[in-house]
């Protein structure tokens, strides 16, 4: 068993977060507060996440080993322990950078942008295999850091993989959520990437590390290039006549795997073949 933490414990095959194990238990809440940490008391959950997680539980069952899709931060940083990780497919849905985080990569006064998985197209990402005796767990730790305000709607989607298709839990996001973005103009995502920060850094940071994770395992994002592209732009004209920084990324990838989605909604993931 093995996850992508940041250091060891229990034994030399498994890495936890320091964020989720070993961590100080957060203060108690006080009345109108959810007491998860990194969450203003200000902002107001869209939705109670409890009754969700209940439902997901009910429908995954317990008996079987829980199956979650990454198509974001989950591919680089899960936090969770793992026996099996593989690349996967999900038709009917695609990665796009439209979804407000007023928590993690953000806040209430600078919202910044994590991705969300919106309807139409064809998402490539991982699936991660969780024992069962631990899913109850993982789950737990997986609601407190992609729903403490319940935005996402959780469904269970058919996975291709290599090795056969999968049944697997995606955090999938609704345009009638005030979440989502809708179109963002160039000078908007510059504004986010130049100053939006919250608990687990800045929006700047998370497309980054994104980025390179999905070009790790072969999936070339064309939109997210781009956009990282504005804000390389900007950070250059602002280095008060210095050397520009060496360019990260690159607007197409010759042997990238493609990913599909609706041709009207611009700035939405897309993979070059």
């Amino acid at each position: 068993m093995f996850s992508e933490g940041k250091r060891p414990v229990n034994n030399r095959f498994v890495i936890h977060d320091p964020e989720i194990v070993g961590a100080p238990a957060p203060p108690s809440p006080s009345a109108g507060d959810t007491g998860l940490p990194g969450l203003d008391p200000a902002l107001k959950p869209v939705r109670d996440p409890r009754p969700m997680l209940e439902h997901t539980i009910a429908q995954w069952g317990g008996q079987q080993d829980l199956w979650l899709f990454g198509y974001g931060s989950l591919i680089w940083r899960p936090d969770f322990d793992f026996t099996e990780r593989r690349p996967a497919r999900v038709h009917g849905w695609h990665r796009a950078l439209k979804m407000w985080s007023r928590v993690n990569r953000g806040s209430l006064q600078n919202p910044g942008l994590v991705f969300g998985l919106l309807s139409g197209g064809s998402c490539r990402g991982v699936v991660f295999r969780v024992p069962a005796a631990i899913g109850l767990e993982t789950l737990g730790q997986l609601w407190l850091r992609e729903m403490p305000t319940g935005v996402y709607d959780p469904r269970w989607l058919d996975c291709i993989t290599p090795d056969g298709p999968v049944r697997a839990l995606a955090f999938t996001l609704s345009r009638r959520s005030p979440n989502f973005t809708g179109e963002l103009s160039e000078e908007r995502y510059r504004q986010i990437f130049r100053s939006a920060t919250g608990r687990y850094g800045s929006s700047l940071d998370y497309a980054r590390q994104t980025l390179l994770e999905l070009r790790r395992h072969a999936i070339h994002d064309r939109a997210l290039a781009r956009l990282l592209l504005l804000a390389e732009a900007e950070l250059s004209a602002r280095t008060d006549g210095g050397p520009p920084p060496t360019p990260l990324y690159r607007s197409s990838a010759p042997d990238a795997s493609p990913d599909t989605a609706p041709a009207a909604v611009p700035h939405t993931s897309q993979e070059k073949p």
